[in-house]
Order: C-alpha cells, then structure tokens, then sequence
C-alpha cells in the first residue's frame, strides 16, 4: 500500500510492483459538504451557516483545503478580540492579559461572514494543470 502525490516520480520498477493505481479526485460538492460536517462537528456554528452554499462555493477545494478554511472561520474569534487588542495599542504580555479576560469569547459561534472571509484567504491548492496531469498519468498507468 502506498500513497502520492507526485505518480509521474514513481519509477517503472515500483509502478509495476503496484497492482492498483487508483486516482481519487478532488471532491465533488457532496463530498466537500460532508468534509465542512467533519471538520466543524465539535464546533459551535451560529444558525445563519449554509454548509450546502460554502460546499458550492469551495468547487476545486482538496479536503486539505476545506480543513485549513474550517480552521481559519473558527479563529475569527480569537482574531477579532487580537485587532481590537492593538488598536488599543496592546502588545506582548497585555495581548495575552487581553486573551485571558476575554476567555468565553475566544470560543463565540462561527458565521456565515466567518467562513466566507475564510474562503477569502484561503485558495484552493490543486491548480487546472495539476489537475490535468493527474488525469493524463492515472490515462496511460492507473489500474483499478
């Protein structure tokens, strides 16, 4: 068993001894929803999120991807309370003071706002290219 993300470095000698290649592609929108549940079950989400609607949002998103957007609108919090923070003029040990007594909203109910400026900063990885060539090997090697 084995696993890449670069085929086309295999040798000959290691792609023969795999008797299965199987490419899996990257997530269709059903798939990147049930990603979002995953990496968002044992977080609190306010009622205006529409998982379904960030699915579609996130077309050509690898389940990486959808779990670095995932942790990044769960940060929005902690972010919020750190730019309020310096905009007083807070750094250093005052910073964490700030953290400290601003403990229960570290953890405040993720938005909608919070995912979609999430997606805003957080690009899908797989390029059309990448794409292309993964297809193009999985063509000429792949064997299921």
């Amino acid at each position: 068993l084995a696993a890449t993300n670069t085929p086309w470095d295999l040798d000959e000698a290691l792609r023969r001894r795999l008797e299965k290649r199987i490419y899996i592609p990257l997530p269709n929108t059903t798939g990147r929803l049930a990603l979002f549940r995953i990496n968002m079950k044992d977080v609190e989400m306010l009622d205006d999120v529409n998982l379904q609607c960030l699915a579609q949002q996130t077309d050509g998103y690898s389940g990486a991807d959808i779990a670095n957007v995932c942790r990044d609108a769960a940060m929005m919090s902690v972010r919020r309370i750190m730019e309020a923070a310096r905009a007083r003029g807070l750094s250093g040990t005052d910073m964490q003071r700030e953290l400290v007594a601003n403990q229960e909203k570290l953890s405040a109910a993720v938005s909608q706002q919070d995912f979609l400026n999430a997606i805003a900063k957080v690009h899908r990885s797989v390029g059309q290219a990448d794409l292309k060539r993964y297809a193009d090997w999985s063509k000429e090697f792949g064997a299921a």
